[in-house]
């Protein structure tokens, strides 16, 4: 399984947001976007699964280009998990069985119900079944939208800040649980981080970006530099070694 994003280009009205975008990803690879604010790491997410149509540009995926597929055809390809989703009126299951839409009419049938258990029982939250999304934590919610994803049997995860608004314990159990899926169902994910150590420990490729562009892409150690990191984001860090992974330490602006 390969992904080629292509030269992607993108404007909101006149305001250029992504300005020539290329990568590769392979199966089993996560891959993590960061960088600054407005730098263009949603907009790069939503542009790969075609929510936002690119200017100019095209993702590939197998040889086969996205935009010559119809919607159901992206969705069996593509799960996003978006940092907010407003589904506080239906229950866990009925979230994750909307995963199950690509392949079904308005009605399931059995093996919906049954794709939508595993996805419950891989990720431990069968429990939570019946549950509202509104009483959920922030960190079932994540559980929940990854369940959908998976219930879509998409191939690439497209994560935008999944550990957003979580506590430390819950952004590592989460990441914990993304890479598991990634490297034991041979998936593949991109994921936009805003925190700097976690795409050091659980990416394997990292793309930094800065005003639409991609200043710095490759493995962890040649992306998170001391010079990346000041002409990025403006800060000055100290970068010490902890488990064989960069671990950044802000010291000042």
């Amino acid at each position: 399984m390969q992904l080629i994003v292509d030269s992607l280009k993108f404007s909101y009205d006149s305001v250029e947001v992504l300005k020539g975008v290329s990568f590769k990803l392979e199966r089993s690879e996560i891959l993590g976007i960061i960088g600054p604010n407005g730098s263009g790491k949603t907009t790069l997410l939503k542009c790969i699964n075609r929510i936002l149509k690119p200017k100019q540009g095209d993702v590939l995926f197998n040889d086969q280009k996205i935009s010559s597929m119809e919607r159901r055809g992206i969705a069996r390809i593509f799960g996003y998990v978006p940092q907010n989703a407003n589904y506080d009126a239906l229950t866990v299951f009925d979230t994750v069985l909307m995963g199950r839409r690509p392949y079904s009419a308005w009605w399931c049938n059995e093996k919906d119900i049954e794709k939508v258990w595993q996805a419950l029982s891989t990720l431990g939250i069968e429990q939570l079944a019946m549950r509202k999304i509104s009483e959920l934590s922030g960190g079932e919610r994540q559980k929940v939208l990854i369940a959908r994803a998976l219930a879509q049997e998409a191939k690439v995860l497209l994560l935008d800040e999944p550990t957003n608004n979580l506590d430390i314990k819950h952004q590592f159990e989460i990441m914990n649980l993304i890479r598991n899926l990634v490297k034991e169902k041979g998936l593949a994910a991109i994921t936009v981080l805003h925190d700097l150590n976690i795409a050091s420990k659980y990416c394997d490729k990292i793309i930094m970006m800065k005003e639409g562009r991609i200043y710095a892409a490759g493995e962890v150690d040649s992306v998170i530099t001391h010079q990346n990191i000041k002409e990025v984001f403006g800060v000055t860090v100290s970068i010490q070694r902890n488990l064989g992974k960069p671990h950044i330490i802000v010291l000042g602006i």
